[in-house]
Parts: C-alpha cells; structure tokens; sequence
C-alpha cells in the first residue's frame, strides 16, 4: 500500500490551530511563559506576575529601580520575545 498524501504532522497541527482561531492565543501564551528564558535569570528572579492582554506583555518588578533599566531595553526583549515565540504576538511591554 503506497501513500501518496503524506503530511508533516506539525504543518497538520498549525493548519489545525490557525482554522480553529487558537494560534495566537497559544502564541500570547507562550509569551509569558517565555519571560524568565528571554530575560535571563536574574531579571526574571526580581520581576513578579506575568500576564498578556491586547498585543501587551504585563510584567510585574519587584524591585523598583530595575524598571528603568527595562525600559531602555524593552525594544530588545520585545524583539526577543517575538523571535523565540514565532510570532509578531508583543507589540508592547509595561513594567509595573
């Protein structure tokens, strides 16, 4: 038996994913859980919660003068966090 319409099985899921409107929520999730592996450990030991709401990555810093120092290189993680998740997902990040 010879078959002729073979598919990979990943091209079989993302086709599956984009019909059922799941890949870019699944894409907002793997944003946030990406955080602490973008931003390394150490950032990620001094920032809190994570969440994602509109094309917005929320992220909660624990210690206040580490917000400055993110906020010049949030185009950076931005870039980064797209790259890693596959997607154009981060439009924007606010450290709170």
């Amino acid at each position: 038996m010879k078959r002729r319409n073979t598919e990979r099985l990943g091209d079989v899921i993302r086709r599956f994913l984009r019909q059922e409107g799941l890949e870019t929520p699944l894409a907002e999730v793997r944003a946030v859980n990406l955080w602490p592996e973008v931003a390394g450990p150490a950032i990620a030991r001094l920032t809190g919660e994570v969440s994602f709401r509109q094309g917005t990555l929320y992220v909660k810093i624990l210690r206040p003068a580490l917000r400055q120092d993110l906020m010049m290189g949030r185009t950076q993680l931005i870039r980064k966090l797209n790259h890693e998740v596959g997607a154009q997902v981060v439009q924007n990040i606010v450290f709170y």
